[in-house]
């Protein structure tokens, strides 16, 4: 293929195309830049499908490359290591939409691979490495029922923005990531500020206008340079074997489907599955593999006729009637705090953990290094689906179930000045029939009111299935596992009384029409309030005053940054000192912040007046607690704070005559003194005698 540049305007700013100079050998391979954000996409295919499996091989990679920002990695061999969360997140965004556009059937691997080679803060690289992946694979011979586009809207200032930069992102109050069609939306993600729904529509629907010039766009290059789409080998299921089990096993089967408990409908099903091999297996010898994808077929059948036809679902339950429902709180004594949430036989249960600043997670990816102090992490356990297997190491879907419900909840938690915590969540799916990830958003909340977090207002998750047909379709609330199975859609909506605060919406058809959204949209909100008013708030409708006994607790003070260097000391001495002599942890930010945190409350407030004397000048008429370090014939020398000395003459003492010093304090004693004059030469003279004099008073009083 020669070298080729395309050029359009997308979103405001210049997208250029380059193919045919890098990566020959790849299926399809294109180079975009957008601004001077460059993201290579590459999609290769292997030459013969995969023996010996039943579904389609797709794997999908978004490598965050550290050059592209001009920075060495930070981990010890100085190179990339495994995918960060937000490259398998990024990853996660471009597989979802793409993956239902490949045919079901081919059995051929095919790769999809973005490689992000520069960054430009103003361009985001996952809207570009998608939009970079999509053409690649429309130019290949890979099978792809493209194109679709993809971009990022943003509201500022109450106005809709496309591609936002990072100056708007500042303000955002919205992070959209929407995958259209021509005709339909494909994909959405959202994190929000307690965005109403006739905002996100209309954000939604001016995204989309724009991937419209996109897609006519891909369509210029494909008729260009696209190559021919390779002809593999279609797997079907015969129809006379299939119309064979169904009128042998239909009549079971439904009477299986027919529960609302899993363990019930499995303990049906597996007999049948018998059954029906022992009927079939030596009548069609050659396609024994395809009997059980026509026990697949069937069930999927009765589950989409029940509910298109006769509006039944599996478990007896309305089209818009939400499972059984229950919340706790304060299950675990030693924890700060804990929440259980239960839909039907999906049931999560989330930790709250309070750390200090050390607790911080440390990020170092394509943005700028930062600190994480709110991590909301989710595990999915084996036994929860009733698999007898090891547990694993958390995967891309647990990744991106976390990180759901981590963008639900992060617009509702306080400041760093309102409550100078790091924050860890941990939701453990017990049980799952579907929706955990938005049982953990409700579970979660449930956790930090208990831990005492000063949340704005509580936050809950829901989600709303879909069954197609031609022109017809219908959406039902609150799906459970077999519903998303069988079914088209699930459109997954957190938020609060206000609005919503996350979005993520999967589909396996080829798009919703605005009027299945908004749909979907008013049924989530309606089941959203009564989550929170029925079956949370009675629970507990507020966050605890008062913090577990055992989460450690903190004081704050900002101080001017030109004196951290007198808090730390020379080497570190002087906050070595306190936090030894206090029993506390002191964490300083750069901007002058400064953390205090422990166990005791008195070890905190002894070491806050600490930093305090020391950083602030002293004030005459105040009174501190200050150290003797010398003794002279003339009076003894008090460090009320390190590098900060005063003189005790012995006249001021005591309220009685001192004949000699000793008699009084001697080296190490801990007294209080009064600041009486500070001279010219900013030598501090102190009095004890003051000091005993006006406390007496207070005490009088």
């Amino acid at each position: 293929m020669s070298f080729k540049v395309f050029k359009t305007m997308f979103a405001g700013k210049e997208l250029t195309v380059e193919t045919g100079k890098m990566c020959a050998l790849s299926n399809g391979s294109c180079l975009v830049r957008y601004g001077e954000t460059a993201v290579l996409a590459n999609v290769t295919m292997s030459p013969a499908p995969r023996e010996g499996i039943d579904f389609f091989p797709l794997s999908v990679d978004f490598e965050e490359k550290i050059y592209s920002v001009g920075r060495i990695p930070g981990a010890f061999l100085r190179r990339e290591g495994r995918p960060g969360e937000s490259a398998v997140l990024s990853s996660r965004v471009v597989d979802r939409p793409m993956r239902p556009l490949f045919p079901k059937d081919m059995r051929n691997d095919v790769s999809i691979v973005m490689t992000v080679m520069s960054v430009d803060p103003d361009c985001d690289p996952e809207i570009v490495g998608m939009l970079g992946a999509i053409i690649a694979t429309c130019i290949s011979d890979v099978p792809f029922n493209g194109p679709i586009g993809g971009i990022s809207v943003g509201l500022v200032d109450d106005e809709i923005i496309l591609m936002p930069n990072a100056k708007q992102k500042e303000t955002n109050k919205l992070d959209l990531t929407l995958v259209c069609s021509r005709e339909k939306v494909v994909m959405i993600e959202a994190g929000a500020k307690e965005v109403d729904e006739k905002t996100m529509l209309q954000a939604i629907k001016t995204g989309h206008e724009e991937i419209k010039k996109f897609i006519d766009f891909v369509d210029e290059i494909v008729a260009e340079i696209g190559k021919p789409k390779y002809e593999f080998q279609h797997i079907e299921v015969d129809t006379a074997m299939f119309e064979a089990v169904k009128e042998f096993a239909i009549d079971k089967v439904k009477f299986a489907l027919d529960t609302d408990d899993k363990n019930v409908r499995e303990a049906r099903l597996n007999p049948i599955y018998t059954e029906v091999h022992e009927k079939f297996d030596d009548e069609y010898p050659e396609q024994t593999a395809m009997i059980d994808e026509c026990m697949y077929k069937l069930q999927k059948f009765i589950v989409r006729r029940w509910l298109l036809d006769e509006g039944k679902r599996v478990d007896g339950r309305g089209i818009n009637e939400i499972r059984p429902l229950s919340a706790e709180v304060g299950l675990l004594p030693r924890v700060h705090g804990s929440g259980l949430f239960t839909r039907g036989q999906t049931q999560v249960l989330s930790v709250a953990t309070l750390g200090t600043m050390k607790d911080a997670q440390l990020i170092d990816g394509l943005q700028d290094i930062y600190e994480k102090k709110y991590m909301h992490q989710y595990n999915f356990p084996p036994y929860s689906v009733g698999e007898a297997r090891a547990p694993r190491s958390p995967g891309r879907r647990e990744i991106g179930h976390g990180a759901l419900a981590e963008r639900a909840l992060v617009p509702v938690l306080p400041s760093q000045e309102e409550f100078p915590y790091v924050i860890r969540v941990v939701s453990e799916v017990l049980s799952s029939n579907g929706s955990t990830s938005q049982a953990s958003i409700c579970g979660s909340t449930l956790a930090l009111m208990d831990a005492g977090v000063p949340i704005k207002t509580p936050v809950a998750g829901i989600s709303v299935g879909l069954i197609t047909e031609g022109d017809r379709w219908m959406t039902m609330l609150d799906i459970q596992g077999l519903e998303d199975f069988f079914g088209d859609m699930d459109f997954k909506v957190g938020g609060t009384h206000n609005g919503i605060t996350a979005i993520q919406v999967d589909i396996k058809v080829d798009g919703l029409t605005y009027e299945i959204i908004e749909e979907a949209f008013e049924k989530c909100r309606k089941a959203r309030l009564h989550i929170l008013d029925d079956i949370m708030a009675p629970v507990i409708s507020k966050p605890r005053e008062e913090l577990s006994k055992y989460a450690p607790k903190m004081k704050t003070l900002k101080i001017d940054p030109d004196k951290i260097k007198d808090v730390i000391g020379k080497g570190g001495k002087v906050i070595q000192k306190i936090c030894a002599e206090c029993e506390v942890q002191i964490d300083i930010d750069d901007d002058g912040s400064v953390f205090i945190s422990g166990i005791d409350s008195e070890g905190i407030n002894k070491a806050f007046q600490i930093v305090k004397t020391i950083v602030d000048d002293p004030e005459v008429g105040a009174i501190y607690k200050g150290i003797v370090t010398r003794l002279m014939n003339f009076g003894a020398f008090v460090e009320i704070a390190p590098g900060k000395e005063g003189l005790v003459h012995i006249s001021q003492l005591d309220e009685k005559r001192v004949g000699k010093v000793e008699d009084i304090v001697n080296v190490g004693d801990e007294i209080l003194v009064m600041v009486t004059e500070i001279d010219e030469q900013n030598r501090i003279n102190l009095s004890r005698k003051e000091a005993i004099a006006k406390l007496n008073a207070k005490k009088a009083d």
